[in-house]
């Protein structure tokens, strides 16, 4: 049987099959509708995850008689900004930045110092037992913190160190299992001949880490710094067991004996908790570029 003619219109095409244009048109439209919905899904998403941070900023100047209301009250009748200053004056929140911020860039020098160095031993220095001590290594992330808890308050006691900052910083210096893979990781990246080239010239060892390997891994320090800072700020445990002395406690300390001290005061208490949240916002902003670059960047060749 014949086939049947093909009608063509008057540009020569065929009214049987769709053009080019079209189909790329479809196509560009298709795209555009599923970008719209991504950005949806994404915006209801960011509105979700910012609802308590807003209801923490609303209840820190909202006036006493609105903060139990039902419904809630979203927005103020009337902005109480004083809560702030009166929060700040009933706690020595001062003291506690002073010690909170001590611990952090003490964690983060000592981090840093002893995660590259064993990440850099790791990666580009042959020696015998090199994996399997890295395989041992990477098994201790699944120890639960709390299951050497008691050991390590036994350890310090024993050399004198509670109450005071030593537990909180020295161990810094031994170095933190993730950081040193997530460095070993990205040092793997780093082509040998960078390293290889700075010996032939005369370089040791100790001069290629630092003059051709530190300058290129600095969006992974970044991370590293940016995580044993975040860590620091919020840790609870470490300070509760380890420091007795008020003048002592960090910024959780002080908010869970804010808690206790002024415990129906609950605008004061909001106030306190936005001042410590607000530096964290501030600084992850700031620094969220290089975090996603060196996350992005550290790859996972074995």
């Amino acid at each position: 049987m014949a086939a049947p003619p093909i009608s063509r219109d008057r540009t020569g095409g065929t009214t049987g099959r769709r053009s080019l244009r079209e189909v790329f048109s479809g196509k560009r439209a298709q795209s555009r509708v599923g970008t719209v919905v991504t950005h949806l899904v994404l915006i209801g998403l960011g509105m979700a995850f910012f609802l308590p941070f807003y209801w923490l900023v609303s209840t820190s100047v909202k006036p006493n008689e609105e903060l139990f209301l039902l419904p809630p009250k979203w927005i103020p009748s009337r902005f109480v900004w004083e809560n702030y200053p009166r929060a700040w004056e009933y706690l020595p929140f001062a003291t506690y930045f002073k010690n909170t911020l001590y611990i952090c860039f003490f964690n983060v020098v000592a981090t840093i110092v002893s995660c590259t160095l064993t990440a850099y031993g790791f990666s580009r220095i042959r020696w015998p037992g090199r994996e399997f001590l890295f395989m041992v290594l990477i098994a201790t992330i699944m120890i639960p913190s709390q299951v050497t808890l008691i050991p390590t308050f036994l350890i310090f006691k024993w050399l004198g160190w509670l109450g005071t900052f030593r537990p909180l910083t020295w161990p810094a210096f031994t170095g933190a299992a993730f950081y040193i893979f997530l460095l070993r990781q990205f040092y793997m990246t780093i082509p040998l001949e960078l390293s290889e080239a700075a010996k032939m010239d005369g370089a040791s060892e100790l001069r290629v880490f630092v003059r051709v390997m530190l300058p290129l891994t600095r969006p992974a320090m970044a991370t590293v710094a940016l995580f044993t800072f975040l860590a620091n700020w919020q840790d609870f445990l470490g300070p509760l067991i380890y420091l007795s002395r008020e003048d002592q406690y960090t910024i959780s300390l002080g908010l869970r004996g804010f808690l206790n001290r002024f415990g129906a005061n609950w605008e004061l208490l909001m106030a306190g908790t936005t001042i410590t949240v607000v530096p964290i916002v501030i600084l992850f902003f700031f620094t969220q570029r290089t975090f996603i670059q060196g996350i992005t960047l550290t790859g996972i060749k074995g």
